[in-house]
C-alpha cells in the first residue's frame, strides 16, 4: 500500500502495529489536534484503508475474520495434529464445551475417533454435525442466533444456556494471541460466549495454530494465563513462553509428534 501523505502512512503503520488506536492516542503520538486526526481517518475510511470505530480506527481487514471456507482449508494438517494431541488429555466419559472455530472442529473430529461417552455442549453447528455420528455421545446445541457465514451461534440466549452448566473442559479457539498474552477475536457476541464457557469449566484448554500468534483482532477475550494448557504446532516466542511459565500454563507442541510440556 502506497500513501502520498506521510502522516497517513504513519497512522496506518501505528494501527497495523496495535490493531486499534483511539483518536486521542494518534493525536498525541503525531503531535497534531484530534480534529486533524478525525479528518485523516475520514479520508482513509473513504479510501477503504481504515474503518472508524468508537472514537478511533482499525484496519479494514481487522473488523472481520477471514472467510470460513478459507479458514477451514488453511493449515489442515497442523490442525489435525493439534486435535490428535489434545484428545490425549481428555478422558472418556468427560463433559465439555466446544467453541466456534475451525481448529475446534478438528478437535471434534478427533474426539469421535478416539473417545467414548462424551457430553458435548457447543454453539457451533458444524461441531454438532461432526459429533452426531456417535450414538454414545450426548450433544447439546445452545440457543441463540445462527451466523450464516460460519454456523456459529451467539446472543443473550446463548449465554443463558451456557451458564446453566458446569463441565470438565472448555476447548476454545481464538483468532489472535498477542505477544503479551492477550487473547483476541473479531465478534463481541462470540467472545462473550467463550468467556462464559471458560468461567463454567473446571479445566480450560486453548487450541491455536501458529498463524494466530502475533495476529491482531479487535475484541479482547482474556489472557493466556486464564487457561490451564495451550495446544499448538509451534513454540511461542520466548516472551510469551515466559508469561505462560510464570502463570503455570502448560504448552503442548504437535510439531514434535509427542507430548512435550515446556
Amino acid at each position: 500500500m502506497s500513501l502520498s501523505n506521510p502522516r497517513h502512512e504513519k497512522i496506518v503503520s501505528l494501527i497495523r502495529e496495535n490493531g486499534f488506536m483511539s483518536i486521542d492516542e494518534l493525536a498525541k503520538l503525531l503531535d497534531v489536534t484530534p480534529q486533524t486526526i478525525r479528518r485523516d481517518i475520514t479520508q482513509l475510511s473513504e479510501d477503504k484503508i481504515l474503518r472508524r470505530y468508537h472514537g478511533g480506527a482499525t484496519l479494514d481487514a481487522n473488523l472481520e475474520n477471514e472467510d470460513y471456507f478459507y479458514r477451514k482449508n488453511k493449515l489442515q494438517s497442523e490442525k489435525a495434529h493439534i486435535a490428535d494431541m489434545i484428545t490425549e488429555h481428555i478422558p472418556d466419559n468427560s463433559s465439555m464445551f466446544l467453541s466456534i472455530g475451525t481448529s475446534v472442529e478438528a478437535v471434534a473430529k478427533a474426539l469421535t475417533q478416539k473417545r467414548k461417552n462424551l457430553c458435548i455442549i457447543t454453539n457451533n453447528i458444524h461441531v454438532a454435525s461432526i459429533v452426531s455420528v456417535r450414538p454414545d455421545y450426548t450433544i447439546m446445541v445452545t440457543s441463540g442466533v445462527v451466523r450464516p457465514n460460519d454456523g456459529g451461534i451467539t446472543g443473550v440466549a446463548t449465554l443463558e444456556f451456557i451458564n446453566q452448566f458446569k463441565v470438565d473442559y472448555a476447548i476454545i479457539g481464538v483468532a489472535a494471541v498477542e505477544t503479551d498474552g492477550s487473547l483476541l477475536d473479531f465478534d463481541y457476541k462470540e467472545v462473550c460466549v467463550m468467556q462464559a464457557m471458560v468461567e463454567n469449566a473446571r479445566l480450560k484448554y486453548l487450541v491455536v495454530d501458529h498463524s494466530k500468534f502475533g495476529r491482531n483482532a479487535l475484541v479482547r477475550l482474556g489472557h493466556i494465563s486464564d487457561f490451564n494448557a495451550v495446544f499448538t504446532d509451534h513454540a511461542p516466542t520466548d516472551s510469551l513462553r515466559n508469561r505462560m511459565e510464570a502463570a503455570s500454563v502448560r504448552c503442548f507442541l504437535a510439531e514434535r509428534s509427542l507430548k512435550e510440556s515446556l
